[in-house]
This record gives structure tokens, C-alpha cells and sequence, in this order.
């Protein structure tokens, strides 16, 4: 995480990085991101980008936890208005929605998630960063499945928690090996589909029914 010289910096002044990191993990992976070009565009010197963080990674992981924490806000917002609206499963699937609608609304997230799947080791150690925020998500849904008597109340939460965790993590990987190695976002239904064969295994499992 930035050291506390970044932070006492003027508002207006971390934008800047903030923004010019931004452009340049969307515009290259992230082994080939610079940051001589992310401390010209921010206006500051190169050497003064070492007094802000210890060094590449540590600002990559910090724009991603911001990217993280945007797009929680935007699914609570999402799951907020609809947890009343929706059972447990159609939930699910627009809070996929949502995602997407995200994605499309953010391009320049989308490009860094991108360039981000050329460097697995960094993306299997973001993973890990964040799997414990994903794990809570999931067990506050399951909470609310339950509350609503749409799920079968012996369920182990943790567990099935964890496993959706892990098939989440999955999916995008799938996802993310569509045209060309990217998330093609204008491909909805396409999207769609694959969300709801996801959501089908989920439901039913794979038992064969009589």
C-alpha cells in the first residue's frame, strides 16, 4: 500500500497519479508498464514516485483495490435495490449483470483486467488478496437466501461460500479467454448464456434427473 507521504499529499495532486496509473496499466500489461511514463503524465519526478510507493507493484495493488472497492459499491448499490425484488438465484444473476454494466461503464478497468491475465503469478496473488472480500460477499447472499427459505437450510455457508469463491474465479477466467484473450463486453448474449449455465450447475448440480 502507499506510504503516508502519498497520502499527505493535496487531493488534487493524487488524482493525478492515481489517473495516470490508471492509463498506463490500461494501455500495457503490467510487466511492460512504466513508471518514468506514469510520473511524467502525473507531473512529478521519478524519484519522488519512490517516496509515494515502494514500487511498482505496491501502486499496481493499490489502483486494483481502489477498482476493487468502486465495484463493490456499484454491486451493494445493485443488490441493495433488488435483494427484495429478486430471489436468490435471479439475484445472483443480475449481480452479474451488474458487473458487466460496470465493466462497460469503466473501459479502462476492463483493458487493465486484460492486460492483467498475461502476468498470472500477479493475477493469482490479487486473487488471493481479495479472496476473503469475495468469500463474505457470498456468505451474505447465501445469509439472505436462507432468510428467505429459498435454500436448503443444512447447507454449510463457509463451504459453499468457498466453492463459490473458487467458481467465480473460474468464470472469469473463462470469460476472459473469449475473442482475441479479452472479455468481449459487446458480446451479451453470449455473456449471458454462459452466466446462466453457471448459475444452472449451481441450482441443480449435475445429477442426472429422472
Amino acid at each position: 500500500m502507499p506510504k503516508e507521504t502519498f497520502f499527505n499529499l493535496p487531493e488534487q495532486k493524487r488524482a493525478r497519479v492515481i489517473e495516470a496509473a490508471l492509463d498506463e496499466f490500461a494501455a500495457y500489461p503490467y510487466h511492460k508498464a512504466r513508471i518514468t511514463a506514469i510520473a511524467d503524465q502525473a507531473g512529478i519526478a521519478k524519484g519522488s514516485f519512490y517516496q509515494y510507493f515502494a514500487d511498482k507493484k505496491d501502486l499496481f495493488k493499490y489502483i486494483a483495490d481502489l477498482i476493487v472497492n468502486k465495484k463493490l459499491e456499484y454491486l451493494n448499490h445493485d443488490m441493495m435495490l433488488n435483494k427484495d425484488k429478486y430471489g436468490f438465484f435471479e439475484l445472483l444473476h443480475e449481480l452479474y449483470l451488474s458487473g458487466f454494466r460496470f465493466a462497460k461503464e469503466n473501459p479502462r478497468l476492463i483493458d487493465i483486467a486484460n492486460n492483467l491475465l498475461n502476468n498470472k503469478e500477479l493475477q493469482r496473488e490479487l486473487w488471493n488478496d481479495y479472496e476473503d472480500q469475495s468469500f463474505d460477499y457470498f456468505q451474505l447472499l447465501l445469509k439472505e437466501g436462507l432468510a428467505k427459505g429459498e435454500l436448503d437450510p443444512t447447507i454449510d455457508t463457509a463451504l459453499v461460500s468457498r466453492l463459490l469463491t473458487g467458481i467465480n474465479y473460474s468464470l472469469g477466467d473463462i470469460l476472459y479467454k473469449g475473442k482475441d484473450g479479452k472479455i468481449d463486453l459487446d458480446d451479451e448474449s453470449g455473456l449471458i448464456e454462459t452466466i446462466d449455465k453457471m448459475l444452472a450447475f449451481i441450482k441443480n448440480g449435475i445429477k442426472k434427473r429422472e
